[in-house]
This record gives structure tokens, sequence and C-alpha cells, in this order.
């Protein structure tokens, strides 16, 4: 009398994917190594740049 909804399965298949996947995505992040650098500066765009004052500011925020 019960009907197994797809949605239910899914959802238990997406939860298994996503407890193997990410840890297998934080140890390649970790042993990538190698650090961004910043751009050279557009002066003529008015969006925030990534420079060199923007990835100290960055950097001093993480806790």
């Amino acid at each position: 009398m019960s009907k197994k909804d797809e949605g239910a399965s899914s959802r238990r298949d997406f939860l298994k994917m996503a407890a193997t996947t990410a840890p297998l995505a934080a140890v390649a992040v970790a042993t990538s190594g190698s650090e961004a650098a910043a751009a050279a500066p557009d002066l003529a765009s008015e969006k925030m740049q990534d420079t060199a004052h923007t990835r100290a500011y960055y950097d001093s925020t993480r806790f």
C-alpha cells in the first residue's frame, strides 16, 4: 500500500554521493599547494579589483 517516492531515493543517492566526494575534494584542494597571485588592476573598471591589497585584507580576515 505504501508507494516509494522517487524524490526520496534521489535525495538519498545525492547524500551518499556528497558524503563520498566531499573528502576527495578537500584532499584535492589541500594538495594543490599553489597560491593564486593577484592580477594587475584594471583602472577603467568600476568593480572591485583583485590586487595585493585586497588579497592582504582577505588573508587578515580569515579565522
